[in-house]
């Protein structure tokens, strides 16, 4: 696939302003206490590293692995755990960080594996995109920052075959 056949769907100043905005709220709501930031590797690396460097308080960041793609496009509908090596998380205060919530399984094993496995002060899911229209089990995320329509989305971490995740900006394959 070339790059000319992506369309670009949100633009590189639209995501740094929803982050900044997203940290703001976090950053009030944790205001004087310790976070853990995990995040979902490899699709929220970047999402991740921007709206951490935007968090002023106390921070421990923390990376997993999680897939439930099968094919290219498609969730397989299984979530496959690969890497979830996790410091002691009771009594903390945790920021989930993840990339996409399309089906929801994913979500929705990692915030049952948090409950089943810890007994945090707190736990906040954040995605930057929410596709509602995808969703497969009853799960949303606590904090977003864009609402998007069921097109299979790159760019800004988003891989194709782990391709184009570099992309600045969040674009579409039609």
């Amino acid at each position: 696939m070339d790059k000319k056949e992506i369309k670009i769907l949100i633009t590189e100043e639209e995501i740094q302003h929803k982050i900044k905005e997203l940290a703001d709220k976090l950053n009030a709501k944790y205001k004087g206490e310790k976070v853990y930031l995990i995040c979902v590797l490899k699709g929220a690396v970047m999402f991740a590293v921007d709206l951490a460097k935007r968090l002023n308080i106390p921070l421990s960041m923390e990376f997993i692995r999680l897939s439930s793609y099968g094919s290219a496009m498609a969730s397989s509908g299984l979530v496959n755990a690969v890497d979830i090596s996790l410091p002691n998380l009771n009594d903390k205060n945790v920021i989930i960080v993840e990339d996409i919530v399309d089906t929801g399984l994913t979500a929705k094993f990692l915030m049952d594996f948090i409950n089943a496995n810890f007994k945090t002060k707190s736990t906040v899911f954040c995605s930057l995109l929410d596709k509602k229209s995808t969703r497969k089990v009853d799960i949303e995320p606590d904090y977003y920052c864009f609402d998007v329509d069921d097109k299979f989305i790159v760019g800004y971490g988003l891989d194709l075959d782990q391709q184009y995740r570099n992309l600045p900006y969040l674009g579409y394959i039609e």
